[in-house]
């Protein structure tokens, strides 16, 4: 296969996948003569599917970039080994449409954020799988980066996954923190500057435990 058509099939499954997601935000029947107030309390009462669309929108569009990077500029040619991880990639991601029309509706729901939760795990855990065999493959010629670089992409690919599993272990003592910690994980690579920030911090805590 040709690293164009495998571009192009991303694409279009991340463009499927995002559409999809629309669909499940169905305003309620309501009666014909129903009222502004009547409909604006519905709107309002599918508060956490608008949430859980913005989300889902946001671990599409970090994890598209990323794949566009591994798969587009990372590699520079492709094997049948990484075309079959990237198939497995296209499984996870299909599924969040499925997971985040769960998470909208029962919000609330350990089980919801377990498998949401553990969807961005799956989806994170292959994408490293696929960015290293890229790395190490014999058969795939890879980008030249700098050490600084590769430690902050694998930060933007292991963040959102930790946090996941760690919303999917506290779920079932608070769902509240639970969503508030999945939505940190998934935010961080929505900002330029996280991974910085990160280093910088985390360069500190170092320096200060070498000297206590």
């Amino acid at each position: 296969m040709k690293q164009l058509r495998l571009e192009s099939l991303a694409d279009g499954i991340f463009a499927i996948v995002i559409t999809l997601l629309v669909f499940h935000i169905r305003l309620p029947e309501l009666p014909v003569n129903a009222g502004d107030g009547a409909i604006w309390n519905a709107i309002f009462d599918m508060r956490t599917l608008f949430a859980s669309y913005v989300l889902s929108f946001a671990v599409l569009f970090t994890y598209w970039r990323a794949h566009h990077f591994i798969a587009s500029v990372y590699a520079k040619g492709i094997d049948q080994m990484f075309v079959n991880i990237n198939a497995v990639f296209f499984v996870l991601v299909a599924l969040v449409p499925f997971s985040a029309d769960m998470l909208g509706r029962y919000s609330k729901s350990p089980l919801a954020i377990m498998i949401f939760s553990f969807n961005i795990v799956c989806i994170g855990a292959v994408l490293y799988w696929m960015r290293t065999y890229a790395k190490r493959a014999q058969t795939i010629e890879n980008q030249d980066i700098s050490p600084s670089e590769e430690r902050h992409a694998m930060m933007r690919i292991m963040v959102p996954m930790f946090t996941a599993l760690f919303a999917v272990i506290i779920a079932t003592y608070n769902t509240d923190v639970a969503l508030v910690v999945l939505t940190a994980g998934i935010l961080f690579n929505l900002s330029r500057r996280s991974t910085h920030v990160t280093t910088r911090m985390l360069g500190i805590v170092f320096v200060d435990f070498k000297e206590n």
